[in-house]
């Protein structure tokens, strides 16, 4: 039995986290994360974000992001994927961004907010 994601983007994806791991452990734990099968990955409402982070705050969910709730904060998203109206939500007060756009942006490990 196979388990774990079979999409080709998904996996280079969690080959380059892997790689950024040697210098902090939360690249390894979002790869962890990427790794399980489609079915079991997170899905976050917008409301659950909105509760947890803050001002100014980038915040990572190793899933999907959906548009339930509202968001009143500047913040930065980084997800797998968004959901269009989520998508529209957050770029209204903020940045969303897919997890490889984050890790280009080399930002420090320390100022990122898992959540899921």
């Amino acid at each position: 039995m196979k388990t774990g994601t079979e999409n080709p983007e998904t996996q280079r994806l969690i080959q380059e986290l892997r790689k950024e791991s040697a210098s902090a452990a939360l690249w390894r734990r979002i790869a962890d994360e990427l790794q399980r099968s489609a079915r079991s990955r997170r899905v976050v409402n917008l409301g659950r974000i909105a509760r947890y982070a803050k001002e100014n705050e980038t915040v990572i969910v190793p899933g999907k992001v959906l548009g339930s709730g509202e968001i009143s904060q500047k913040i930065t998203v980084a997800a797998l994927s968004f959901s269009e109206s989520a998508k529209k939500q957050i770029n209204a007060k903020g940045k969303a961004m897919t997890i490889q756009e984050l890790l280009k942006k080399k930002v420090k490990p320390q100022d990122v907010k898992i959540i899921g």
